[in-house]
């Protein structure tokens, strides 16, 4: 079975993907670009890792966002399985479709009516969609965001090695199912557990860490443009600063966007210690890390 071609490719060369992600308000680096356009003209799926925080589910809504795509998304956690990942049947639908031929067939033989009903409650009309079903039936531009893959029991990686080989669906009653058009799929990992081997053979990886002061200072302006040049240098070294401690959990670039605009609404145009000691709530989420924090920035 041939895994189906996208009709052209959704960007032209590595500066288009650099520019369309930008005009979303995400700022890629030549290596996120780099991979996103692979990813698209070699139609491999895009394997996302790195801290939490840095960006990598946002990749997937700025390319979906950036080429008109819809965006279908799976979150893993722990325990969740085909049922939920792919397809399911509507139990409850199901048995009262079988009560109301049962009760309007009481006084027949019922064997051909059984057989009937048996065929019409394994229809279309019965079968519930999850995100892997859904992104494969989508003849639009589609994206197909697997969120926390390291969240999911391995045993649902094998799953996703069937439906990402061929983008095609087996469902017995059925018959198989296979895509008009191949998604362009984007899985994402913190790296809390080893992914197998032969999902990783199956993707192009990318690996995003927090970005540079330089260009987290960019993100910044752009998402937060009223921000005055001066705090967001400043912002964005403090954030640095925090991002070098041992906290339960560094701030995140959407944290530090929020940074920007809390100082904003206060109406504030320096950072002295008093305004990081106000607002460091913001950033840091846990009280322990919030202690350490004041701590070694000297804020008590």
């Amino acid at each position: 079975m041939s895994v189906p071609a996208r009709p052209k490719p959704l960007f032209a060369d590595i500066e288009d993907v650099s520019r369309r992600l930008a005009q979303t308000g995400y700022l890629p680096d030549t290596a996120t670009a780099t991979a996103v356009f692979l990813a698209d003209r070699l139609g491999k799926p895009l394997l996302v890792e790195g801290p939490a925080g840095v960006g990598k589910t946002e990749l997937a809504r700025a390319v979906a966002q950036a080429t008109g795509s819809g965006l279908v998304r799976l979150q893993c956690y722990e325990g969740v399985d085909e049922a939920r990942a792919l397809y399911e049947w509507n139990h409850a639908k199901q048995i009262l479709r079988i009560q109301a031929a049962h009760g309007s067939n009481s006084g027949s033989a019922g064997g051909s009516d059984w057989d009937q009903t048996k065929d019409d409650v394994f229809s279309e009309e019965f079968l519930l969609s999850r995100p892997l079903l859904t992104a494969i039936r989508r003849t639009e531009p589609t994206v197909l965001l697997i969120d926390e893959t390291d969240k999911a029991d391995i045993e649902i990686e094998g799953l996703l090695l069937e439906v990402l080989s061929d983008f095609a669906v087996t469902v017995p009653e059925l018959g198989t199912i296979t895509a008009e058009r191949a998604p362009f799929v984007v899985l994402t990992s913190n790296a809390t557990r080893e992914l197998s081997e032969a999902l990783k053979r199956r993707c192009l990886f990318l690996y995003i860490d927090f970005p540079s002061p330089d260009l987290e200072r960019r993100i910044l302006l752009s998402r937060v443009p009223e921000l005055p040049q001066h705090l967001a240098e400043e912002l964005v070294r403090i954030i640095g600063v925090l991002r070098g401690m041992q906290l339960k959990k560094v701030p995140s670039i959407a944290e530090t966007i929020d940074w920007g605009r809390t100082l904003l609404a206060l109406g504030l145009d320096t950072i002295d210690d008093a305004v990081v000691a106000q607002t460091l709530g913001v950033v840091l989420k846990h009280q322990s890390d919030q202690q350490r924090a004041s701590g070694e920035l000297r804020l008590n």
